[in-house]
């Protein structure tokens, strides 16, 4: 246990680990200074650094709460669930290539030996829009049914956005999000697998494309409040103003713009919400009790309790209770 953990530590202070970090840090600084350029008439670098880190969002109670509740995530997911999206992938890759070969009476694979740089390619791109798109289908449905918006309800109790909110994941929500996570780019994947048994996805300067794809969604930045926009490219990438625009408790963004990635998904099943260019947004959740999320019992313990009366409720022999939207907890 101990040598896993010290290779954990060590892979991460890798050179490609070092960079992804680097490169992270460098684009929240780059969309830091976009914003502060585009929104501040008169600048200096002590303003600059109160709109970069504004000291009602940093001491805001959500912010404390997520930086406990990064902290703690951080210390258990390695021991929870590191393996988990690779096992579920494998397992249903395995099934539709063993599916597939013996139902098709072909023995994979097609191609012998490593894989062309088309392949390789291909692969990727089709790897990535799968992943996507599933993605896309279980944040839906996190928004739709009630018993998974009690987890992904964990996300939307931040007030205030600073970053690490991107990780404000119940674990349990992440679980079952990567056991999905295994359909799609499983099946994906076993397909795949027909014709090389040498895959592997693109690297670009050593670093993996789906690190690259972490970079390019700017996930840490569009849960900031920099409102950083894309341009002509916001019709195939989801912007972080846009992202911003999915946290707002105002009842016009409900259910809106639920991409990861790419924001095609959205505009193709009419979910797309253009932001105004410099509209504000309010975060967090329009119930009662939204500053019991703002505590690590909150976030992790709260949830399930909530979860779990969802479930008893369908199996209850009396009349049932008055059903709520999934949604903001609104009527």
């Amino acid at each position: 246990m101990a040598s896993d953990i010290v290779y954990k530590v060590l892979d991460r202070i890798s050179g490609a680990g070092l960079l992804a970090t680097g490169l992270l840090l460098l684009t929240a600084l780059v969309s830091a200074l976009v914003a502060y350029w585009r929104t501040v008439e008169k600048k200096s670098w002590k303003e600059f650094f109160e709109f970069a880190v504004p000291h009602e969002v940093i001491t805001h109670p959500s912010a404390k709460a997520d930086l406990l509740f990064w902290v703690t995530r951080k210390a258990l997911m390695p021991f929870l669930m590191l393996p988990a999206g690779v096992v579920f992938v494998s397992a249903v890759g395995y099934a539709t290539n063993w599916l597939l070969s013996t139902l098709l009476a072909i023995q994979p694979p097609l191609i012998e030996g490593p894989a062309g740089p088309v392949t390789v390619t291909i692969f990727t791109i089709t790897m990535l829009l799968a992943y996507d798109i599933s993605y896309y289908l279980y944040h839906v449905a996190q928004h739709r049914y009630p018993v998974l918006w009690e987890l992904h309800k964990v996300h939307h109790s931040a007030e205030v956005m600073v970053g690490i909110t991107k990780d404000r994941v119940h674990p349990l929500d992440e679980l079952m999000n990567r056991a999905w996570d295994g359909v799609i780019p499983g099946i994906c994947f076993g397909i795949w697998s027909l014709v090389s048994l040498n895959l592997v996805e693109l690297t670009v300067f050593g670093v993996n494309v789906y690190i690259i794809r972490n970079i390019l969604m700017m996930d840490f930045v569009r849960h900031t409040h920099f409102k950083i926009s894309f341009g002509p490219l916001n019709n195939l990438i989801l912007c972080p103003h846009w992202h911003q625009l999915h946290h707002s408790t105002d009842p016009r963004h409900y259910d809106k713009n639920f991409g990861l990635l790419f924001s095609f998904w959205d505009r193709l099943f009419g979910t797309m919400c253009v932001p105004r260019p410099d509209e504000d947004f309010k975060f967090g959740l329009i119930e009662r009790n939204v500053r019991d999320y703002q505590s690590l019992a909150g976030l992790y313990v709260l949830p399930l309790k909530r979860m779990w009366r969802q479930i008893a409720r369908h199996f209850r022999t009396d009349k049932p209770e008055p059903q709520q939207s999934a949604q903001r907890g609104r009527p």
